[in-house]
């Protein structure tokens, strides 16, 4: 009796030559990118900054109230990082220095399971900074006015757990993050709350249970959010750069704007960086220059992205 044998089906040309690059990205990452730029082109598809920069930017993807059991919630994707962001809730009391303010308290998470790059453990360096980064944003902004989270002045306050974890990374982090804050904030419903003085305690309504006193939803101010950019090589502005671009990149500049396009503030991650492109326009103040860039670049992104968020 013949014995039948398999045999494995030779690549074909096209997974041959796809096997290839994804070593050659692997073993020469800088030289991989700087051959997709010299074409105008970046690796994912998106073209390198044009007149306009929309296609520049990947795909925004926004929903809220998916978690039912937080007082509000939001999930934010950006191509195909993916932020989840929950907001508890609870009463406390105010601090004696500010008897008539309550607390918003930010925090970010990025599990191993995220990604390669993080190890299980306590939080990586990176969640820490930006969680310091989103604090300065939300809180020094005045995004939502402490005042308005007050109960009762030196006695009871909402303190807001604003907690984003990243469900899947590929870069651009913080402008997901924030984004994801900014929409959970949006949908928070809080019970009415009064402070009985005799009982010296809080008394909530249960949301839904009696419709003489409905839930409230926050006060908000500003819409704080941020388009971040990757300087590579000296000679490339990468807007949105994703995980392969980020450890490739020189400094990363993110541009935080307001409601109305107005510039709330400037982080700089990396080193200094200089003006490039369009040689025959000469200025001394080189990194003012390059910064120009960035801040015009946000400010047509931004209108699309509040029209995304006003839409929900």
């Amino acid at each position: 009796m013949a014995s039948s044998s398999t045999s494995s089906n030779p690549p074909s040309t096209a997974e041959a030559e796809s096997l290839k690059a994804a070593t050659f990205q692997r073993l020469h990452p800088r030289i991989y990118l700087e051959r997709f730029l010299e074409e105008k082109v970046r690796p994912d598809g998106r073209s390198s900054v044009d007149d306009e920069g929309s296609t520049s930017w990947r795909n925004v993807e926004l929903n809220v109230g998916s978690i039912s059991t937080a007082n509000g919630s939001s999930l934010v994707r950006i191509g195909n990082t993916t932020v989840v962001c929950g907001i508890k809730a609870e009463l406390c009391e105010p601090e004696l220095d500010n008897p008539d303010e309550g607390f918003i308290v930010p925090n970010i998470d990025l599990p191993a399971l995220c990604s390669p790059k993080f190890k299980p453990g306590p939080p990586a360096e990176e969640a820490q900074v930006l969680s310091e980064r989103l604090y300065a944003v939300l809180i020094g902004n005045g995004m939502v006015p402490l005042s308005s989270l007050s109960i009762y002045p030196g006695k009871s306050a909402w303190a807001l757990y604003v907690d984003a974890t990243v469900i899947n990374y590929d870069g651009n982090v913080f402008d997901a993050a924030l984004l994801a804050m900014v929409c959970a904030l949006r949908n928070v419903s809080l019970p009415h709350a009064e402070f009985d003085l005799e009982l010296n305690r809080t008394i909530c309504t249960r949301l839904g249970s009696d419709s003489s006193k409905p839930a409230h939803k926050l006060v908000i101010e500003e819409l704080p959010m941020a388009f971040s950019f990757g300087v590579f090589s000296g000679s490339h502005l990468l807007p949105d750069p994703t995980a392969f671009e980020e450890p490739l990149l020189d400094t990363t500049i993110s541009v935080v704007l307001d409601s109305h396009a107005r510039i709330l503030s400037v982080f700089q991650l990396g080193n200094g960086v200089e003006r490039f492109g369009m040689e025959d326009h000469v200025t001394d103040n080189r990194q003012a220059y390059t910064l120009d860039q960035c801040i015009t670049f946000a400010k047509r992104r931004h209108t699309i992205l509040m029209q995304k968020v006003h839409n929900l």
